[in-house]
């Protein structure tokens, strides 16, 4: 894959690529190198160690249930600001939800997630998140007492969160960084709901949600043992699309490319660009298939998500008793984590979140024209921050974008030779430093 280093007053011809074509910023091999393995088998450990930690387990216990794993989630996010000088802002969103019969809380019980703010610089109010479960469960889903330790499902999502604003907390970044522990998934996805309705409610803008649901399995039930692959799930398209907006998708194309599908894109490029050795997956998909996970109510409230998971389940190891029937144990135990895997996709992930955090905002209002005409034009707004702009476009089949052209700073440029008919497009923002933005889709028609 050819790319190029972008600096002030050069100006890229038209090139081929493989998704986005990223400029190379050395400090992410810094990022990269410093997420330990042994420090999230630590925090995986810890987390596992408290027994249970299903929604409605124990409160008070300083040792075992919830109440235990989130004051120790909320220490250790303290014990980072206070090693970064203050840096984060650690934070408790809770929530009572009113318990339900034959609904999965039954009682009244405090929802609450803990997070840590890693504000930026420029943009403060312009957000990524990076989210891991707090909350466990066994195999029957109400059980708040029996062991389930869920030390893939999800010690290691919620570890990986803690890690990375470890990592990231020594940097400075134009935009914000969320680190969040959301708690309730297993009963309903509660955390993701409270924490979406904060966001929509405050205006955050929100760049894009990182959910971390099980990233340390490497041994599938499939029988493949496999440490270098990961899937990213995103949907199509805004669930919240109007009809006018899904009948226009109709005619113009569009079915591929909503927000939470160019973030997808995204992190598999900032994966593809520094870490050669794994292999991401796109899942064309909002989760697997029947289930979900705490990126759907960020998806639901309009907002950019993905989530982001090991390849190969061992559904004997999710949401089960701790058992052995018939020479098959179950149970999702401790044994079964790969810590180095885990640090893998932790860093996966603070790569994409730091090159996030670095870049001007996407191009906003942006409109496409070239009906009936041998050329493409495309017409934007520009971004605050951006000092040029990329267009991409690819075949309407491709899963990536394949050819890129840097144009420079302006608004609006026309890609000679280029037959709308034929391909899909998009615009991203760069700055001075080569940092570039998520990939903004034609919103809108060009009209003379």
């Amino acid at each position: 894959m050819k790319r190029f280093i972008f600096l002030p007053l050069i100006i890229l011809i038209a090139c081929s690529a493989q998704a986005q074509d990223l400029s190379i910023d050395p400090q992410m091999y810094d990022i990269i190198d410093s997420v330990s393995a042994d420090r999230l088998e630590s925090d995986i450990r810890a987390l596992a160690g408290f027994g249970t930690r299903h929604t409605m387990s124990d409160t008070i216990s300083d040792t075992r249930g919830i109440g235990a794993a989130r004051r120790w989630i909320k220490q250790e996010f303290q014990k980072i600001n206070k090693q970064c000088g203050g840096c984060l802002e650690v934070h408790e969103q809770r929530t009572l939800v009113e318990g339900k019969p034959d609904s999965r809380i039954d009682e009244d019980t405090w929802v609450v997630n803990v997070y840590a703010v890693l504000k930026g610089n420029t943009n403060p109010n312009r957000y990524v998140i990076m989210s891991g479960d707090i909350d466990s469960r066994a195999s029957d889903i109400m059980n708040d007492t029996i062991d389930a330790p869920g030390a893939n499902d999800n010690a290691t999502g919620m570890a990986g969160a803690i890690e990375a604003a470890r990592v990231l907390s020594q940097y400075e970044f134009r935009n914000s960084i969320i680190f969040a522990g959301l708690s309730g998934e297993e009963q309903g996805l509660y955390g993701g709901k409270h924490m979406a309705q904060k966001a929509k409610k405050e205006g955050w803008n929100i760049i894009g949600v990182l959910n971390n649901d099980m990233i340390g399995n490497i041994r599938g039930i499939d029988g493949v043992i496999d440490n270098r692959s990961f899937r990213i799930f995103s949907e199509p398209y805004s669930s919240q699309a109007t009809k006018r907006e899904l009948q226009l998708k109709r005619f113009y194309g569009g079915e591929n490319d909503g927000i939470s599908r160019q973030l997808a894109r995204y992190i598999y490029e900032t994966t593809d660009t520094y870490m050669p050795q794994m292999d991401p997956m796109l899942i064309y998909r909002l989760d697997r298939f029947g289930r979900g996970g705490h990126h759907r109510p960020f998806n639901e409230a309009g907002f950019a998500g993905v989530r982001i998971m090991e390849t190969h389940e061992n559904y004997n190891r999710q949401h089960q008793n701790i058992r052995t029937e018939n020479g098959i144990e179950y149970g999702d135990v401790i044994e079964e984590v790969n810590f180095e895997y885990a640090q893998k996709l932790t860093a996966v992930n603070a790569v994409a979140l730091a090159s996030l955090a670095k870049a001007p905002a996407s191009p906003s209002d942006v409109k496409i024209g070239g009906a009936v005409q041998p050329s493409t034009t495309l017409k934007w707004k520009k971004s605050e921050g951006a000092k040029g702009y990329k267009i991409y476009w690819r075949k309407t089949t491709a899963p990536l974008w394949e050819n890129v052209r840097y144009v420079g700073d302006v608004n609006e440029y026309t890609l000679k030779g280029i037959v709308i008919d034929n391909y899909l497009f998009g615009v991203s923002a760069v700055d001075e430093d080569g940092n570039e933005s998520v990939v903004s889709f034609p919103s809108g028609l060009i009209r003379d």
